[in-house]
Formats: C-alpha cells, sequence, structure tokens
C-alpha cells in the first residue's frame, strides 16, 4: 500500500514551494504539442519501460497536450481501431453532487484508467537551470525526467513545479496521470469529470539572479487619491514603474498619485521587477478592498457585482481552453453589463485572470475544493473535518493564493464550495489572515460566520432577498440552501445568539441564483431591483455562464449536443450540465439578453417631456457615453436625435427635456468611442416610453339565436363547422381550430429538481398534456356565431369551461374567449396538489406556406412574464423559422409578450392578421408543443406541413426552479374567469 501515492491524502511530493504566476525575459521552452500516449486499466499504467530513454514508442497513440485523453483519438483500452471515448462510460463523465467512484476515502477502486505520456525534447547548449511547470493535471500526476523521478502531485486546476535536472540536447519526458486519486475526493465540483494534462507545460530557465518569487502591495486612499506601493521579493531587485516616476528597491515604499483601479476603468501601471538574472513584468493595480459597516467598498465606494458563475468550457476541447476563448468569455460578458465573475469552482488559467485586469472584471477566486457528495454519507469523512486531510486542505489554498496574489481583479478569495464544515477552514483563514489581510475571505457554507466575511444563501426568494437587505432574516440556522425557514415559528422569544449577531452585521453576497438551466431564467430585473435597493446586499452570481455540452454527432452524422444524460452510467446528473447564459459553442441565449438588461449600469426612465437618468456605475461618469431618442408614430420615418446629457457622477441622477411628439420613445446610452471590449455605439442601457392605447369597447353582445343544425355555418367570409364549433376557413384559407391550448412543453424550470417542486409531472399526471375537447353547444345570429364546450383532461374531474364568440366587424372577424376553470383544480383526487397552469390562450392550424411574421409587440428575441425587459416595444419582422430558439434539450420557446398586432404572410397566400384587443402573446412554429415536449434533440422536430399559431392570453412565467424558488405568484395565471378578445382577418 505505501507505494499508492496516488491514494494518498498528502498533496504531493518534490514539487517546489508555489509561487506567484509572472511574465517575464526568462526563456520559455513551451512542451505543449503532441506527446506519446498509452491507456491502461489500472494505476500500475504500462509498467515502468517507458521510463527509458530508448524505449520505442512508436506504437503509442499521439496526444496533444494540452488535452483531455476521453476527448480524443486513440486506440482504446480494449484495443482495436482508433476511437474516441465520447458518449461511453469510458469517456467524460458528468455527475453534480455524487462521486463517479465508490465513497470511501482516500481509496480508489482497482479500475483505475491510466495513461502514460511520453514526450522527447531538446534543449539548447546554453540553456541554464530549469523549472518544469504544469498548470494543471486530472488528477494525479507522477512526473520523470530522463528516467529520473522528481515528484507527484494532486489539485487538478492548480499549479506544480519540479526542479528539473535537464540535459542539454535530447530528453525524455514521462509522465503518468491517473484518472482517479484521492484528490478526487476533493473535487466534486458539478461539472465533467475529464482526465489528461489539460493545461500548458513549460521549461522556464532558471539562470544565475532569477527572481523567484514576488508580492506586490498596492494600495490606494480614495480620500487623498494616493496610491501605495510596495514589492516583495524573494532576492534584492530593482522596482521601476515609469509612468509614475518610482525607481526603488525591493521592499521599500512609495507613495504617489495615481489612477486607481477597477473594474469600470482598469488602469494598469506598467514596469518591471529587474534583478542580475531576469526582468520581471509588473502590471500594477492600485485598489482598496475593504468592508465599512457592514457593507462591501472597493476605494471607498459601495460594489454591487453583477456576476456569473464560470466553469471553464469548450464543446471540442472541455477544459483545455487557448487564450482567445477566454478573451472571447470575457468580451461577451462586458458587452452583456457583466463585471464579475467567481471562479467556480476552482482557480482558471492565469491568462483568464491576466485578462479579467486588463479588460475589468471583479473576480471571487474559488480555491479547487468541492467535497458535496459527502452528503450520501451524512457528512461522515468529510476531508474538512479530518485532520489526515488537512496538509492537502491548506496546500491547495497555498497554491490558488500565491499563484494569483498580484492580481488586482481578485477582490475576494474564497475557501471552497458546497464542503460543509470542519476545523480546516479555520486553519485556512488563519493562514489567509496572516498572508494576505487585503481582501476579504468568503466560504459559503461556514455556519458561525468566523472564517467568512460574508454571509450568503443560495437561491433564496425575492421575499427572503427582501429580508437578508433589511438585515431582518430568520435566526441563524432557520435559513435553507434556497431561503427556506426550516420551520413555521417566528423569532419572538428567541435567546440572543453572537453567532446570529454577528451574521445580521455581514454584508450579504449572493454567490449563486438564477439558474439558467433551458429557457430562462425568469425575474432577473426583480433580484436586480432588490440587490440595487440595499447596500448589505453585495450583488450577486448567476448560475452559470455556459452550458457543459459537447459536440457529437448521430450515427448518421447529424450533430448534436451531448449532455450528461447522454452517457449510460450511474451515478449520472443527467441535463444538469446544461444551464449556462451562453449555449455550449458560446452562442448568447436569451437569458443573456435579459441579464444585459437587468445589469445595465444605467437607469433610464422616459416620460412625456422628461427623461429621467440614473448613473448606477462603481465610480464612472458618463461622460464616455453617447445618449440618442428615437420617436416612432408609426410612420415611415421615426424621429431621432441626440440627447445632450451633461457628465453624471456615479451615483446621481439628472432630468433632461425631451420634445417628441406622441409615439413610442426610446432613449438609449452608447459607448461614444471604442473601448477594449466593445466598438463605439454598443449599447449599454436604454429606457422606453410607451405611446397610450386607448381601450377599444367591445361588440354589443348579441341576444337570442339559434342552434345550429346544419354541418357548417358561414359568417361574412368565415365557414365554421356547425357540430364542433371550429373555424375552417377564412375566406381561401383553410384553418383548423381555435383550441383552447392550456399546455406547454415543459422548460427544464418546469421540471424543477425532483418531485417537491417538479411541476411538469404534475401537468402530466392531472392530464394538462393531453387535454380533451368537447362542444356542447353551437348558436348562431345576425353577424355572429358562438361555440361553447369544456376542455378537460382524461381522469380528473378538473376542468375549463369556455365560450368562443364570433362577431363580425368590418371585413374582418372579432373573437371574444370566455374560459371558467371549473373543479377541483387545487386538490385533485390521488394527487394532493395546486396545478399551476401553464398557459391560458388559444391554438391555431394555418396552412404550411406561411413563411414570414411582422408584430407590434416586444422583439426581436423570446419573452414571458418573467423574462421580457430585454425586449424593446417596436414593429418586428422575421422568418417563422427564426423564432425557434435552439436549445439543446427541445422545451417551451419562442414567445413574445405585449403583442398588439400580427401579420403573417407566405407565398401566393393573403395576410392573416391578428389584432389584441389587449395585449396577447404569440408563437408560432411548425410543430406542436406536444411534438416539441416529445423530442429529445432539435433535430428530431420535423415540419408537420402546418404552422401552429399560438394566440394566448397569457403564460406562465419562467421561473428558475430547476435550482431555486417556486416562480413568483404573480406571473402563474389565475384560475379564474377570463375574458379576452382578438380581431382577425386577412388582407390579400
Amino acid at each position: 500500500m505505501s507505494d499508492h501515492y496516488w491514494e494518498s491524502t498528502r498533496p504531493g511530493a518534490g514539487r517546489r514551494e508555489p509561487r506567484a504566476d509572472s511574465l517575464s525575459d526568462a526563456r520559455v521552452i513551451s512542451l505543449n504539442g503532441t506527446w506519446r500516449f498509452r491507456l491502461s486499466p489500472t494505476a500500475s499504467g504500462t509498467g515502468c519501460d517507458f521510463l527509458s530513454d530508448d524505449f520505442d514508442d512508436s506504437a503509442w497513440d499521439p496526444m496533444p497536450v494540452p488535452s483531455h485523453w476521453v476527448l480524443e483519438e486513440f486506440t482504446p483500452l480494449a484495443g482495436g481501431a482508433r476511437r474516441r471515448m465520447l458518449g461511453t462510460a469510458e469517456g467524460p463523465l458528468y455527475t453534480n453532487t455524487a462521486y463517479p467512484i465508490p465513497l470511501d476515502p482516500p481509496r480508489i477502486t482497482e479500475a483505475n484508467p491510466t495513461g502514460d505520456y511520453r514526450l522527447v525534447f531538446h534543449v539548447p547548449e546554453d540553456f541554464g537551470r530549469a523549472v518544469l511547470r504544469f498548470q494543471g493535471v486530472d488528477s494525479c500526476a507522477k512526473v520523470w525526467l530522463n528516467g529520473e523521478e522528481l515528484g507527484w502531485s494532486t489539485g487538478s486546476r492548480l499549479p506544480f513545479e519540479f526542479d528539473a535536472p535537464v540535459r542539454h540536447g535530447r530528453n525524455v519526458l514521462t509522465v503518468r496521470v491517473h484518472r482517479w486519486s484521492a484528490g478526487t475526493y476533493l473535487e466534486d465540483q458539478d461539472m465533467w469529470w475529464l482526465p489528461g494534462i489539460f493545461r500548458d507545460v513549460e521549461l522556464i530557465e532558471r539562470p544565475a539572479g532569477a527572481i523567484d518569487d514576488h508580492f506586490v502591495h498596492a494600495d490606494f486612499d480614495h480620500e487623498t487619491g494616493l496610491g501605495t506601493l510596495r514589492v516583495d521579493a524573494s532576492m534584492d531587485a530593482s522596482v521601476e514603474i515609469p509612468e509614475l516616476g518610482i525607481w526603488m528597491r525591493t521592499g521599500e515604499t512609495a507613495e504617489v498619485p495615481v489612477e486607481p483601479w477597477s473594474a469600470e476603468s482598469p488602469k494598469l501601471y506598467r514596469g518591471s521587477l529587474r534583478s542580475e538574472g531576469e526582468v520581471v513584468d509588473l502590471a500594477i493595480g492600485f485598489r482598496r478592498v475593504e468592508i465599512i459597516d457592514g457593507t462591501f467598498t472597493v476605494n471607498g465606494r459601495a460594489v454591487t457585482f453583477r456576476g456569473v458563475n464560470r466553469h471553464e468550457h469548450d464543446p471540442l476541447r472541455g477544459r483545455a481552453l487557448d487564450v482567445e476563448t477566454m478573451r472571447r468569455d470575457i468580451v461577451l460578458m462586458k458587452r452583456a453589463n457583466i463585471d464579475a465573475v467567481r471562479t467556480s469552482h476552482y482557480p482558471p488559467h492565469p491568462e483568464f485572470l491576466r485578462l479579467c485586469d486588463e479588460l475589468g472584471l471583479w473576480v471571487v477566486l474559488e480555491n479547487d475544493l468541492e467535497t458535496h457528495g459527502f452528503i450520501y454519507d451524512g457528512w461522515e469523512h468529510n476531508p474538512p473535518a479530518s485532520p489526515e486531510w488537512r496538509e492537502a486542505l491548506l496546500d491547495r489554498l497555498r497554491r490558488t493564493v500565491e499563484r494569483d496574489k498580484n492580481r488586482p481583479s481578485i477582490v475576494i478569495w474564497s475557501l471552497a464550495n458546497e464542503s460543509m464544515t470542519g476545523d480546516a477552514f479555520g486553519e485556512m483563514r488563519r493562514w489567509l489572515d496572516e498572508f494576505d489581510p487585503s481582501r476579504p475571505v468568503l466560504y459559503e457554507r461556514d455556519p458561525t460566520y468566523q472564517d467568512s466575511d460574508f454571509y450568503s444563501v443560495m437561491y433564496p426568494s425575492l421575499e427572503m432577498l427582501e429580508m437578508i437587505g433589511r438585515r431582518e432574516e430568520p435566526a441563524s440556522g432557520r435559513i435553507g440552501m434556497h431561503g427556506m425557514m426550516f420551520d413555521d415559528a417566528g423569532d419572538d422569544g428567541v435567546e440572543p445568539d453572537p453567532v446570529d449577531a454577528r451574521r445580521r452585521g455581514l454584508p450579504f453576497l449572493l454567490v449563486e441564483y438564477a439558474h439558467a438551466m433551458g429557457n430562462g431564467p425568469g425575474s432577473l430585473s426583480d433580484y436586480w431591483r432588490v440587490m440595487r435597493e440595499y447596500d448589505r446586499i453585495c450583488g450577486g452570481f448567476v448560475w452559470e455562464w455556459i452550458d457543459h455540452g459537447f459536440a457529437a454527432e448521430t450515427p448518421d452524422g447529424t450533430p448534436y449536443v451531448m449532455h450528461g444524460q447522454d452517457v449510460d452510467y450511474e451515478p449520472n446528473g443527467g441535463r444538469y450540465s446544461l444551464h449556462g447564459l451562453v449555449f455550449s459553442d458560446r452562442t448568447p441565449t436569451p437569458g443573456l439578453a435579459e441579464l444585459a438588461k437587468a445589469y445595465a449600469p444605467l437607469r433610464i426612465e422616459v416620460g412625456e417631456d422628461a427623461v429621467v437618468i440614473r448613473n448606477d456605475r462603481h465610480t464612472a461618469s458618463t461622460a464616455d457615453l453617447r445618449f440618442t431618442w428615437t420617436c416612432d408614430d408609426g410612420s415611415d420615418e421615426p424621429a431621432s436625435g441626440e440627447l445632450d446629457v451633461p457628465a453624471i457622477a456615479a451615483g446621481e441622477s439628472a432630468t433632461i427635456g425631451l420634445d417628441t411628439r406622441a409615439g413610442l420613445v426610446t432613449v438609449s446610452a452608447a459607448l461614444a468611442a471604442d473601448a477594449a471590449w466593445a466598438p463605439a455605439g454598443h449599447v449599454l442601457a436604454w429606457g422606453q416610453r410607451a405611446p397610450r392605447h386607448p381601450p377599444v369597447a367591445p361588440l354589443p353582445t348579441p341576444i337570442g339565436g339559434v342552434l345550429v343544425a346544419a354541418s357548417e355555418v358561414r359568417l361574412g367570409d368565415a365557414v365554421f363547422d356547425g357540430r364542433s364549433g371550429r373555424l375552417r376557413m377564412l375566406g381561401d384559407v383553410a384553418l383548423d381550430g381555435p383550441w383552447l391550448d392550456l399546455h406547454r412543453a415543459p422548460t427544464e424550470n418546469d421540471r424543477g429538481q425532483g418531485d417537491s417542486n417538479n411541476i411538469a409531472k404534475v401537468w402530466q399526471q392531472t392530464g394538462l398534456d393531453r387535454m380533451e375537447h368537447r362542444t356542447d353547444a353551437v348558436r348562431t345570429g345576425e353577424g355572429w356565431f358562438e361555440a361553447t364546450g369544456r376542455t378537460a383532461p382524461s381522469a380528473h374531474p378538473h376542468g375549463v369551461t369556455w365560450t368562443m364568440l364570433w362577431q363580425q366587424q368590418g371585413e374582418g372577424l372579432e373573437l371574444t374567449v370566455t374560459a371558467d376553470f371549473v373543479g377541483p383544480w387545487a386538490n385533485t383526487p390521488y394527487m394532493h396538489r395546486d396545478i399551476w397552469v401553464p398557459r391560458l390562450g388559444l391554438l391555431l392550424g394555418l396552412p404550411g406556406e406561411y413563411s414570414q411574421v411582422e408584430w407590434v409587440g416586444r422583439g426581436p428575441g423570446e419573452s414571458y412574464a418573467d423574462s421580457f425587459e430585454a425586449s424593446p416595444l417596436g414593429r418586428y419582422r422575421s422568418a417563422i423559422d427564426d423564432l425557434q430558439v435552439p436549445y439543446p434539450v427541445p422545451q417551451e420557446n419562442g414567445n413574445h409578450v405585449d403583442t398588439r398586432m400580427l401579420r403573417l404572410s407566405g407565398d401566393r397566400m393573403p395576410v392573416l392578421q391578428v389584432e389584441g384587443r389587449d395585449v396577447f402573446d404569440f408563437t408560432a412554429r411548425r410543430w406542436t408543443s406536444k411534438d416539441l415536449q416529445a423530442a429529445s434533440r432539435p433535430h428530431e422536430l420535423v415540419d408537420s406541413g402546418r404552422v401552429w399559431l399560438n394566440v394566448d392570453h397569457r403564460q406562465l412565467g419562467l421561473g428558475s426552479a430547476s435550482v431555486g424558488p417556486a416562480t413568483p405568484e404573480r406571473y402563474r395565471i389565475p384560475r379564474e374567469k377570463t375574458v379576452w378578445r382578438v380581431r382577425i382577418s386577412l388582407e390579400e
């Protein structure tokens, strides 16, 4: 057992001390490229022969480094032709909370896929002493150079280095990588398990006099405008910052006027740290991070993070990201008004943090630690509570902090994620306090609030968030993960609790909220309105940035996005690998657009004759922005102009007169000049004033009439079925319907997280996905036609009675729909569950020749009751096929709220126009909701030959219940008698 290093709770052996990541003039030989590789089924690998200089590896497979072997093509364990493991139990495995190995720490099963890597490289004659650096290896690696063992290491997302006794000329580097190790028990981070050498490998020259390590201390006093700089180093060296006129020695202090660093204005002062043997690049940002009276501040001003959680992911390369992909992430974030990132749940590639310094993002840097799977053992043997793991846990924190201590973008250190409790956190906090007291510390699961400077609850309801903002939340230990109280008792009579008192004095950080799985999340603007109101709340981080899907193909070559549920393996995290604001290929989702509106750094309120602009930026004024207005009164040439807005200081507001004619007025704020992350003209914020629409009086209610006995009834150009009451023809257009429609294809949020909040399962169990329609009576009179009936599921007593009254109005028909809910919707037999109605509207089948749609309402993207603020009111045009959002798991999509007029057209088809007497929702697609629900991938959706048009009174909000609270009641459909009206007409 003693030689089973991969089962040791120690973090490694033979490694150099951790140090700061930096750029310098030291020569670097990149060892990235094509290595030779052989996979073995157990930790023994291929044995020891591959260590020899003269070992013949020509029969081994080529393997790119960086990469994950489970994403590459090579000879599998069983032999045979080269192939990829993607989609098999040998390949990438996704789990959310459970470990994919037996929970028996620190032991590992005999089956432990192990990759042996081999590289021959050459070192020039004048190359000096060297250090070998691995930026990231998953999960445990042992390293040999020229047959000599250098050591081994765990900590997949952390660098490790060895002194490297290289030879001039030919060298052989060999690495053995184990898929599973004791370190696996510390890395249960809701992600794909992806083994391999997945970050850079470098040989770095360390000549005599080279600077081994340095620590930049750059403080800023917002009251005086002075920056204080001291650079400590492993040896005496000179510090040179020409822009500030600083030339001093390490350990000395300089105080000079500076422009501070912030996410809005990421000012970096370039300089150098110079010794006889090396020149290290310095990029210094001056800022001061403090918690003042329970408020988190940077440079003396409160910060409210507009944040996202970010895993590293690429649909082809996994976590082996290139720099351009990292830059693309940050550019997309900045353009969506995101100013903060939590590196969930491990340190990212150091280049990502260098870009955060340069482009401007606040960073909460999280240690490479999560032990969530111990929940299945009641948290018994949890490593943070077990002394034998203490060295490994402190090692991970040290390597995290030492590597990134000089990054001005990092304003908070996070000890771990979802690792429950243990004495190790106290030791980690004490080390941090001594090493770097300049940054506060976060640990969301700290029950005593001794190790964390922040109070945090994941996924609270809006009501709970408001209580927290007011510092009126329930007493300690009474709030669960989703902001739920554990009992119904109030706080009256509870003895004073020092832990409770400390918690109420802390700033609140929403480390995870608004679970972005599938279509959603809803209520983003609602959450942000609460966060803006209370200084205690220092913002939040949406879960999460990107879908973790892999690019895959069906056997016939059809591309699709592979998720966790596609792998036949247990435990399986299912589709929870897809919960991002951007799709796996980084295409923005509608949720990202909605977040950009919620996170807008300005609030623009357009009134009748003035505009109120509130600057919610951290410190920047509006001097870098250009304000414009447009007024659309329905004419072909909307008026427009520039708005003269003085520079508004951060935290201030201004009222600007705006004289426009009646119409839809939009005021926008855009970049006046190019920024590093967006061109001039990029819109940061906008506001609108909608025109008033006087109510349209209903037509007189008809009286009398006779029961229909004929097989069809004509009303103007319309032909109705005399038995069902359905509209069959309008002019020359064959129609089908309308039916009362109460169902939608479930979203991922509708499916919830288990049976307790799976409203989609309730819909299925109570028959809402298979409603039956009955017509009870059909009547007609002069200029009108009426059908009454009932829509209800089989086997259940609840349903909806309805009346559809059609009346001639000019060249069109006005339809008045009355719907009334009957039966025990809130307490059905055997279910005893409240039934939320997903939709209340009409479904109409149209000829498939219709291909285009124009509308007046919100657009151009999809919108829902709790997710519409990113969709400005306006006039829009689209192909029907382009209305669909290609979620990798098909679900309800493409809705548009606040629609007033809708026109459908097609080749040689008359225009079908729908006008709302009030606003309505619409969707148009070539398949039904049942088709959408039945499909597991987008390519399974097939054109039905019809266009299915939903004209809805209302649809249930999206919510974020896949992980989070229930959809707020105001976004649900009340089960009450409801009347709505639309006008339908044809135009040749």
